[in-house]
C-alpha cells in the first residue's frame, strides 16, 4: 500500500463518529507568516495534516452536548464560557430555528471547540495550519497573490451576519478540497492570539519601536493582505471563554509522515 493511500486511511479512520464531517489531507506545505517572529522567520514549514472540509454543524455539536452534559448550556462552567454560549439554540438539547442542523455551530467557546474535538479523536487546527489551508483559492494552493481572490473574501468580511447561518458544504471547495473557510464563519483556532503578541515588541528587542497606532500593520511583511491581518486582529481580540453570533470551528488531526519524510 502506498504512503498516500496510508494517509488517507487513517484520515477515514479518525472522521469517527460517523455524523461528523470528512477531513481531508492539507500540505505538507509552505506558509508565509504575516507577522514573522523574527526578520528571519519569511517562511514556515508545515507538516501535512488533516482538516475538516467543513465547518462543524449544530447537529455534530447537538451530539457531543448528548453525550457530554458538562457541556450543555446551563451546565457548563463560566470560565468556559459566557452567558450567549449556545444562545441561539431553542434549549440545552433542543436546536429549534435559529439553529438549523446542517448550519455551523457557533456561539462556542475555545474550551467548547477543544473539547468537542478531542471527543472526535482530533484537536483544533494551529493558526499556521488553518492559514496554510485558508490561503489556497479554488484553482491554487497560494492565492495570495490573486487580487480578485483577495476581494472576495473582503467583501465576506464587509457583509453583515445573517441571523440563521446557512447549511454548511455549498460554498466552493478550495484547491485542497476544502470548503468555506472564508465566507460563512470566522473560526477558532488553538493558538487563537499567538500571531500578534509573537510579532510584538517582545520579541524584536525593542520595547518601545511597535508601541504607536498603526505598529500592527507597519510590522507586517506584507501590508497589502488585509484580509489575513484583519483574522489574525480579530483572534488577538478574544479570549477564550469567547462566544460570538459569527465564531464556528472546525477540528484538525495528525497524520502519520510518508517514508520519504521521515
Amino acid at each position: 500500500m502506498s504512503s498516500r493511500a496510508i494517509t488517507l486511511l487513517f484520515v477515514a479512520l479518525v472522521a469517527a463518529p460517523a455524523a461528523a464531517a470528512p477531513r481531508v489531507v492539507i500540505g505538507p506545505g509552505t506558509y508565509r507568516p504575516l507577522f514573522p517572529t523574527s526578520p528571519g522567520e519569511t517562511e514556515v514549514a508545515v507538516a501535512a495534516f488533516a482538516l475538516d472540509a467543513t465547518p462543524v454543524t449544530n447537529a455534530d455539536f447537538l451530539a457531543f452536548a448528548r453525550a457530554n452534559p458538562a457541556w450543555r448550556r446551563g451546565r457548563i462552567k463560566t470560565v468556559r464560557a459566557d452567558r450567549d454560549y449556545l444562545g441561539h439554540w431553542a434549549g440545552p438539547l433542543e436546536l429549534g430555528p435559529r439553529a438549523p442542523a446542517a448550519a455551523p455551530v457557533v456561539r462556542v467557546s475555545w474550551f467548547a471547540a477543544k473539547a468537542y474535538c478531542a471527543w472526535r479523536g482530533g484537536r483544533l487546527p494551529t493558526e499556521r495550519e488553518w492559514e496554510l489551508a485558508a490561503q489556497a483559492s479554488a484553482t491554487a494552493r497560494d492565492g495570495t497573490d490573486d487580487p480578485a481572490w483577495e476581494e472576495r473574501v473582503l467583501a465576506w468580511y464587509a457583509a453583515p451576519t445573517p441571523t440563521v447561518l446557512p447549511a454548511v458544504g455549498q460554498g466552493e471547495a478550495n484547491a485542497w478540497g476544502v470548503r468555506e473557510l472564508h465566507g460563512l464563519v470566522w473560526e477558532w483556532v488553538y493558538d487563537f492570539g499567538a500571531a500578534l503578541v509573537a510579532s510584538d515588541d517582545r520579541g524584536r528587542g525593542d520595547a518601545d519601536r511597535a508601541k504607536y497606532c498603526g505598529a500592527g500593520a507597519a510590522l507586517a511583511r506584507d501590508p497589502g493582505q488585509y484580509a489575513t491581518f484583519m483574522r489574525l486582529a480579530f483572534r488577538s481580540s478574544l479570549q477564550a471563554r469567547y462566544t460570538t453570533a459569527n465564531l464556528g470551528f472546525r477540528c484538525a488531526a495528525d497524520v502519520p509522515p510518508t517514508r520519504k519524510e521521515r
